[in-house]
């Protein structure tokens, strides 16, 4: 009977063994199927990498001009505000330099002025010049009809004298005014010549006098115009012994120190902007196939851990890889060759009230994932900026400045009147 029963469970097998192995079975098929699933609704249309790092603008500072480091007003982690005074140099020579530019502005204001008054005094020479000739002339035609009354005179007392009707005495004086006439009339031609001559030499006069002034005013004039870069130059020479922040940030790297003498182009100190900031992500480039411009993208931080993430979307994929780029790039024409996959930079904008609540850092490790089931997007840019990223006016205003300073200055030489 002992046999029997052994014989028929080998028969049939252990059912709870049974049980165990089909229920063992069944959980792998559903873990097979659950992840065949989620790698095709979820992972096949994710791109991922934590080889990604903060990255951002960093502005250098560096002196327009060369000077002594008089004063330092910020250090390292400071926040400035855009046109902030950071560093300043010793601006005495600038001020001698824009003073006397200043003067030699006012004297070429004056002398310009002169020209005008010049050019006008010339149009009224040439006018009093063209009335001497009108005046001359009338004397000429004056002195004709006297001339001729005199020659009518004279012919008919040498007529009366030939008849003895009167004296030689008589035929004399007649003889005297004809003389007196011809003489009168030799002058008023000399006088017309004269004022002639005049009005040739005032025109000549007056064309170079109204040439020197000529299509200009006073402010255009090419010594005035001269004179006033002089002084713009020279202001803004002493303007930049200031130097200022360019844009709102907060300071990194400062190098300048008190009483340092520095070069144009030294670097000073950096400013970083906390929310001009991106990540880098260099992706694989077997993963990059579906990844395009605008797709969605998750981020974390090291710096902050899981508990926060960043949403942000795609600008632009690099127009090559970071070996490409590098230094030193890899020489793989060489015979010791090994395939290596490369990585391509990915440039990813963050949410800027994200990074204003939870700001980075420069530097900092991220975690990135890419939803790339959009694949709507371009591979590479297609339209060209047609707007500034960035910009400043800290540097313009000193130039305004210098146009006003300018303008006063002249408007203190000019004289009264139009010019």
């Amino acid at each position: 009977m002992t046999e029997s029963n052994t014989s028929t469970e080998q028969a049939g097998g252990n059912p709870k063994r049974q049980r165990a192995l089909l229920g063992l079975g069944i959980a792998f098929l559903l873990l097979a199927i659950a992840s065949i699933g989620w790698w095709l609704l979820v992972a096949r249309h994710r791109a991922t990498t934590d080889n990604a790092y903060v990255a951002g603008n960093v502005i250098q500072i560096t002196p327009q001009a060369a000077g002594t480091v008089v004063s330092v007003k910020v250090d390292d982690t400071d926040l400035v505000e855009e046109g902030q005074l950071l560093v300043e140099l010793d601006d005495a020579d600038a001020r001698i330099a824009l003073q006397t530019a200043e003067a030699a502005l006012a004297e070429a204001v004056r002398g310009v002025r002169g020209l005008y008054a010049g050019a006008g005094q010339s149009s009224a020479v040439v006018d009093q010049r063209i009335a001497d000739i009108e005046r001359a002339r009338q004397e000429a035609a004056r002195a004709e009809a006297e001339l001729r009354r005199a020659r009518d005179d004279y012919a008919r007392k040498e007529a009366l004298y030939r008849n003895k009707f009167i004296s030689a005495d008589g035929l004399q004086n007649a003889r005297t005014a004809l003389q007196s006439a011809e003489a009168t009339r030799a002058a008023a031609q000399a006088g017309i010549s004269e004022a002639t001559s005049g009005l040739a030499q005032a025109r000549e006069q007056k064309v170079g006098a109204e040439g020197l002034v000529d299509n200009t005013s006073l402010e255009s004039h090419p010594r005035v115009a001269a004179a006033s870069a002089r002084v713009k130059e020279a202001f803004l020479a002493l303007r930049r012994t200031r130097i200022v922040a360019p844009e709102r940030g907060h300071v990194a790297r400062r190098k300048v120190q008190l009483g340092e003498r520095v070069a144009p182009g030294n670097p000073l100190m950096a400013i970083v902007p906390a929310d001009q900031m991106w990540v880098d992500a260099n992706f694989k480039e077997t993963d990059l196939a579906n990844v395009r411009i605008g797709q969605p993208v998750s981020l974390t931080a090291d710096f902050w851990g899981s508990g926060v993430d960043y949403h942000g979307r795609i600008l632009g994929l690099a127009s090559g890889t970071g070996g490409a780029f590098a230094v030193l790039p890899p020489q793989n024409a060489s015979g010791n060759w090994i395939k290596i996959v490369q990585r391509v930079p990915v440039r990813i904008a963050l949410d800027p009230g994200e990074l204003a609540e939870h700001p980075l850092r420069i530097g900092l490790s991220m975690r990135v994932e890419v939803d790339t089931r959009d694949r709507s997007g371009a591979l590479l840019a297609g339209k060209a900026r047609k707007e500034a990223g960035h910009s400043t006016e800290v540097f313009l205003e000193p130039a305004r400045e210098a146009d006003l300073r300018i303008a006063r200055v002249i408007a203190a030489n000019r004289a009264a009147g139009k010019q």
